[in-house]
């Protein structure tokens, strides 16, 4: 076993402390990662207070990783020591159902594992990037291209990906018009994406005062929430909503500004219920819908298509001891628009 460095959540109720975590030793099949830098998500904060279930504690978060491979298994053919790679929100499925054969492993029927907070193969509680090291089997490493710094690239690897895969799979592109609900961590690259394939990209936020930074970021309209002439203004409108934030809103309201035959797409993951009044979706032939990340293969042509395009997410790099300030900020929306933790000042 290998006794790695880490910042852990002791309780639900208790800030995140730095503390040691054990890796196992690695496998004929597995990678050894030295993480270099690892994004704060919301739904860290989510698992480990709870919001989501009681978990196993202590718990290091932390499912956006990026770092450099130093140990190879006997039997690992995708990564060689040097590689800069990259960790998403799992790290196995059980690789037989259809949906891991269709290389949509975030959906396995078995259930995916965890990044963190789940069971691995071994029974033991998965350990997230809140950490300098991890270890991880070869079939869930991807490889970030050399045209993404490794800070700005580990966020892509659930901000990114939730956000690309809904957009890819709802056909996002030249000629559509999409809305994007909230400019936060997933929003702002849900913009940044969408524009860079081609659509017509609108930011449907609470307030103005992110408007700049949505133009910037490559959205072409930007409107306040807040306002009800937004919703009468734009009735009708959009083929394709993502929402990205985790809270509570009014679904029906924004089903309305969904064109015929739209989508509203939820990636957000607020703890509470979302109520839809049903004459919302059938007097348009509306659809809600949900989207996770992507799979293995999806992740890896996301990534290539960030480096194609020269995106990568919009970070502010924080030392291990303001996580806990972090995840308050973060709360409170005081983010542009996404912490990551550089994992040298774990000791």
């Amino acid at each position: 076993m290998l006794t790695v460095n880490a910042y852990a959540a002791p309780s639900a109720s208790e800030a995140l402390i730095p503390t040691t975590i054990e890796r196992r030793d690695v496998g004929a099949h597995d990678v050894l990662i030295e993480i270099k830098y690892a994004g704060i998500c919301h739904s860290d904060i989510h698992t480990v207070r709870g919001d989501w279930g009681p978990q196993s504690y202590p718990l290091a978060p932390g499912h956006e990783i990026a770092g450099i491979v130093t140990e190879v298994g006997a039997e690992v053919t995708r990564h060689k020591v040097g590689d800069r790679v990259g960790v998403g929100c799992m790290v196995n499925s059980c690789g037989e159902c259809e949906n891991c054969r269709k290389g949509e492993e975030q959906y396995c029927l078995k259930g995916m594992t965890g990044t963190y907070g789940a069971v691995d193969r071994d029974g033991t509680i998965t350990q997230g990037g809140y950490s300098t090291h991890v270890v991880v089997t070869e079939d869930f490493v991807v490889r970030i291209p050399e045209g993404i710094e490794l800070d700005a690239a580990a966020p892509l690897l659930c901000a990114g990906i939730t956000t690309y895969s809904p957009l890819r799979h709802w056909g996002a592109g030249p000629g559509t018009k999409v809305a994007v609900v909230g400019l936060g961590g997933l929003g702002h690259m849900a913009v940044k994406l969408a524009h860079a394939m081609g659509a017509d990209v609108t930011v449907l936020s609470q307030s103005l005062k992110k408007l700049e930074d949505g133009l910037r970021l490559g959205a072409d309209h930007y409107y306040a929430t807040s306002d009800p002439a937004t919703f009468e203004s734009l009735a009708g409108t959009f083929d394709l909503i993502i929402n990205t934030v985790s809270a509570p809103i009014d679904i029906s309201s924004y089903l309305q500004l969904l064109a015929l035959d739209g989508a509203l797409v939820n990636v957000g993951a607020p703890a509470e219920p979302l109520p839809v009044n049903v004459f919302s979706l059938i007097t348009g032939r509306h659809s809600f819908a949900g989207s996770a990340i992507g799979g293995i293969r999806e992740t890896q042509e996301m990534l290539d298509f960030c480096a194609e395009h020269g995106l990568g997410a919009e970070i502010e790099v924080i030392p291990a001891d303001k996580i806990n300030d972090a995840y308050e900020r973060v709360l409170a929306s005081d983010v542009r628009y996404r912490f990551v933790i550089d994992t040298s000042t774990l000791g």
